[in-house]
Parts: C-alpha cells; structure tokens; sequence
C-alpha cells in the first residue's frame, strides 16, 4: 500500500513538475519569438526603439511622380509570421489619374481627404462611382482599375488595404499595368507586335505609337482634359480604330448600346463612415464599425472596417478582439496606444501622432488614449469582415462586470463586495473618460482598493 501511494505522489510530483518545465519554456519561447521579431525590427530601421513594438514600419514609398505618391507600410518583416495585410496611402495632385492597372490583392478604399471617380470593371462592365470623404469602397483583386482626382484645385488622400493573402510574394503586392507605355510599361507589351496588332486589328504602327507614349509614370496628370468620359458616336463608326476606343478596349468596355443605353451596372455604391449613425456613442466619443452585414462588397474581401473618434483626454476602454487583427491609422490628433502580451506584462506603451499607423495582434488587450489637449481620431482595417464582437475588460458592459461573483472574487483573492465596489466604479462603457470625477480622499480609497487588488490579498 505505501509502495503505491508513494508512486502515485512521486508521478503527481513529476506531472507538476512537467507543467511548471512547460510553462517555464512558453513564456521562454514566446520571449525569444519577441526577441527575434525585435532584432528584425532593429536590422530594418531602427525597430522597437524609436517606433513601438506594434507600430507598422514607416511607409515605403512605392511611386512618385509630379502628379502624386503611392505609399505602401507595412508590418517589420519576420520570416516565422508572414503579413497578411498591408496599409497603402495614395495621395493625388489636382486632375490627376492612377494609371488603369490590376493588383494581386483586394483593396478596400477609404478617402481621407478630397474627392476622387473610380472606375473598375465589374461583371465585365466599367463601374465609375464618385467617392468624398468618409467613403469606402472595394476593388476586387484582379479588377482592373484607375482612379482620378476630380478636383482642378484640391489634393486628394485615400488609405487603403492590401489583403496579401492572394498576392503571389509574401513582401508587397504585384501591379500590373494594363494601361502604360515606356513609364509605366503595359503588360500589353510583352506581347510580339505583330501578334498584338493583329489581335487589335491594327497596323503595328499606329498600335506603336500609342504604346510608347506613356512615360510619366503611374500617377499623371489628365492635362486639362474632362475628367468625364466622352461619349462615342456609334453611329457614324466606320471601322477605325480611334484612341478613345482602344483605351475603352483595353478597360473591357463594352458598346454602350449593348450595355443597356447608359443604365449603370449593378454594383453597390460607397458606404460614407460619417453620414451613417455611430455603432456606440457618449460624452468621450464615438465609433463606427462596420462589416459585411452593413456594406457587403466586404464579404469577398474578408476586411472589416472601423472609425473612431476620441474626445480629449478620453480612452477607448481596454479591449481584445476575439475575432480578427487590427491595422489602423491616426487621421489626427494625437495619443498613446498600449498593448499587453498574454502573460500580463506591458508589450507596448507607444506614444502616437497622425500618420501613425499600428497593428494589434488578436486576443492580445489593448486601449488608445487621446492626448489631454486635442481630439484623437483613428481609422483602420480588421482580419475578417464578420462581426468582432470587441470583448471590453473594463468598463459597465465589461467582461469583469458580466462575471462579477464567487468565482472571479476566488480568482483575484479578494473579497465579492470589494470586487463589487471595483468593477462597478465605472459607469461609462466602451469610451471612457480618463480622469474620474472622485474627491481626493475618494480617490486615495479607490487608488489603495486597486493596489489591493493587484496584489491579490483579502480585506
């Protein structure tokens, strides 16, 4: 008998040990993850030390011309967590054109500043919609596209996501330029010219001199011309080829007759983020989300999208988002965003301006806070274009109000009516202010509570 209650002490013994050796080289494994993601970081511009562990690498430029900038960031490289989305910023000069082109990678348009046409083909048809500011919309991976500001005096600025999930490398997206010439080059190019003539039904001279006159690169200017697109009179066609119709060729447009007489295709127009009734709003903010029950041209994306806006000094209350990463980008104000690793300690505490874009990890918790002296407002993409159902750890619809009991108490080692007391201080949820409204010896009481309650000890 002595015999097998030693064994089973002696196997209870090993089983604790081998849990305790298991825990010990988790937090050792996911520390060393974090030093290898921090010396990446460090080997690619400086990393953690002057950005914040989760803030995304400063954009890259990846065109520039005198008509506008296409930027591109982006997530430090780590060979163990490919990115699966980056964040592009495309600014544009009055009348100017994004050269027709398809990417490998769904983009979600959002417009900063400004007003801007996209078109795109959809269904095999051309879709032209006009966006403003506050309008989002979707160009599937592999559409075709251009987009052209608008305006003859105003800059325009959008922000977009580049889902790399389809991309054909792990490092950026692949354009393919469909409209282009010497710069940039048209993928039509790479074709033999006898063989593209004869495909267009044109002499290899004049399909030549409209290929090689491009060379302004992938932003230009419309040179004066209407931004609107001139009709074609069908009518009086004798069979040539005119240089409106083979760009409407190359565009997949089709004859407007067969087309319905003009009547628009039937693709879903932009959802404005600002003209649309908040998803939670009180006297410290407000925010929008939405997903692919609200708009859904994000269903195929699988991108969420979501605006928030902060009054000074207040807080987006410490959250986890159960269903997807977050990517985001301060439009202005400013702030500090922290972010807490699973084991409790602080993985980011990073102090945040416009321009600033950032990246939350799922599950991980994390708040923002705007500065004391100005509004904060934030725009970003999610992971998964469902409903998130952000879980808040604080505040009155928190996760520690809902299972406010014996349990939790047990858990924290303290007693249920001081909990009570603690979880229920708050009243506000979701945002919330950053200085309570308490007398001085009210907060010294409520500052000693929570220290207690760190600690874990009773009344």
């Amino acid at each position: 008998m002595e015999v097998a209650v030693g064994a089973r002490m002696a196997a209870s013994i090993l089983t604790l040990l081998f849990l305790a050796s298991w825990c010990l080289m988790s937090a050792s494994g996911f520390r060393q993850r974090g030093m290898e993601r921090e010396e990446e970081e460090e080997a690619h511009g400086g990393g953690r030390r002057l950005r914040g562990r989760f803030l995304l690498a400063r954009a890259t430029t990846v065109a520039r011309t005198d008509a506008g900038e296409i930027r591109v960031a982006s997530r430090y490289p780590s060979k163990s967590e490919p990115c699966p989305m980056h964040i592009g910023f495309i600014q544009m000069e009055p009348n100017s054109l994004v050269v027709p082109q398809y990417i490998d990678a769904n983009l979600v348009l959002f417009v900063h500043t400004g007003e801007v046409k996209v078109g795109w083909i959809h269904k095999d048809e051309l879709v032209e919609r006009k966006m403003r500011r506050g309008d989002v919309n979707v160009i599937p991976a592999g559409s075709t596209f251009y987009i052209v500001n608008t305006h003859r005096g105003d800059r325009s600025q959008m922000i977009c996501s580049i889902d790399t999930t389809q991309s054909m490398g792990v490092s950026l997206h692949q354009s393919f330029f469909v409209g282009g010439g010497m710069n940039p080059t048209s993928v039509l190019a790479g074709f033999d010219s006898n063989t593209l003539a004869a495909a267009f039904n044109v002499t290899a001279e004049e399909l030549e001199r409209m290929m090689r006159s491009q060379s302004g690169g992938a932003i230009v200017y419309m040179r004066g011309e209407s931004t609107e697109r001139p009709d074609i009179d069908d009518d009086n066609d004798d069979g040539a080829w005119t240089k409106q119709k083979l760009v409407d060729y190359l565009l997949g447009k089709v004859d407007r007759k067969k087309a319905g007489n003009g009547e628009h295709v039937g693709a879903l127009h932009s959802y404005n983020l600002y003209d649309n009734e908040p998803s939670y709003r009180n006297s410290f903010g407000w925010t929008t989300a939405i997903d692919e029950d609200d708009y859904s041209p994000l269903r195929s994306t699988g991108v969420g999208v979501y605006v928030v806006n902060l009054t000074a000094g207040s807080m987006l209350a410490p959250h986890m988002n159960p269903m997807a990463t977050e990517y985001g980008v301060v439009l202005r104000g400013s702030g500090t965003i922290q972010v807490v690793f699973p084991n409790g300690s602080n993985a980011m505490n990073a102090e945040v301006s416009e321009g600033d874009a950032f990246w939350i990890p799922q599950y991980f918790p994390f708040c923002q806070i705007a500065s004391s002296g100005a509004p904060m407002e934030f725009f970003g993409f999610t992971t998964s274009s469902r409903r998130n159902h952000p879980q808040f750890l604080v505040g009155a619809s928190s996760v520690l109000r809902s299972m406010r009991g014996p349990e939790l108490a047990a858990a924290f080692r303290v007693s249920e009516e001081r909990l009570e007391r603690l979880v229920k201080a708050q009243r506000e949820s979701v945002i919330l202010p950053v200085r309570h409204h308490q007398l001085p010896e009210e907060e010294d009481e409520a500052e000693e509570e929570l220290s207690k309650l760190k600690r874990g000890v009773f009344a």
